[in-house]
C-alpha cells in the first residue's frame, strides 16, 4: 500500500485539498462552520490538520488554519514552517494570514473565496503588501465547487 506522500505526488494538489474537504465535513458534522486545512511539508506529508472549531472550543481563534499551524509546529517541534504548504476549504481571513506570515508558510492553496472577510482577494489583498518580511504565493479556486457546496449545504441547513 502506497504511503500518503506517495498517493500525493500522484494526485497532488488536488489529494491535499480534498483531505482538506474531508475535515471541513467533519467540522460540519459537528455544527462549526465547514472548514478544513492540512498542512504540507516539502516531502509531502502531511504534518498538520485542522478544522473549524470556535464553537466547540469557545475560541475565537480556533479556525480551521490556525488550528492546522498548532498541529504542524508541534509536529514539527517548531514554531517555523519553512518550506510547507497550507491547503484550506475558504479564503482565509486576516488573523489567519497574519498567522501563515508568522508561521512562514510557503504556499496558500484554497478553495471557495470568502466575500465578507476573504484576505487575499475578496477584500484585500494582506499576502501582497510589502511591509511584510515574509511573503506567501497564493493560489485560490482549487476544488471550489466542492467546498462552496458544502459551505451553501450547511447554511441551507441552520436557515
Amino acid at each position: 500500500m502506497p504511503t500518503e506522500a506517495e498517493q500525493a505526488r500522484v494526485h497532488k494538489p488536488e489529494y491535499y485539498m480534498h483531505r482538506a474537504l474531508e475535515l471541513a465535513q467533519l467540522a460540519a458534522d459537528q455544527g462549526e462552520v465547514p472548514v478544513g486545512a492540512v498542512i504540507v511539508d516539502s516531502t509531502g506529508a502531511i504534518i498538520g490538520r485542522g478544522y473549524n472549531q470556535c464553537i466547540s472550543n469557545h475560541d475565537a481563534t480556533a479556525h480551521a488554519e490556525i488550528q492546522a499551524i498548532r498541529d504542524a509546529c508541534k509536529t514539527l517541534n517548531n514554531y517555523r514552517l519553512n518550506d510547507c504548504d497550507l491547503y484550506v476549504t475558504l479564503e482565509p481571513c486576516t488573523m489567519c494570514i497574519g498567522a501563515l506570515i508568522q508561521a512562514r508558510i510557503r504556499n496558500v492553496f484554497y478553495a471557495a473565496r470568502e466575500p465578507r472577510t476573504g484576505a487575499i482577494e475578496s477584500v484585500c489583498n494582506l499576502p501582497a503588501q510589502p511591509w511584510y518580511n515574509h511573503h506567501l504565493q497564493v493560489q485560490g479556486g482549487l476544488l471550489k465547487k466542492q467546498s462552496k457546496n458544502l459551505l451553501e449545504d450547511f447554511f441551507t441547513q441552520r436557515r
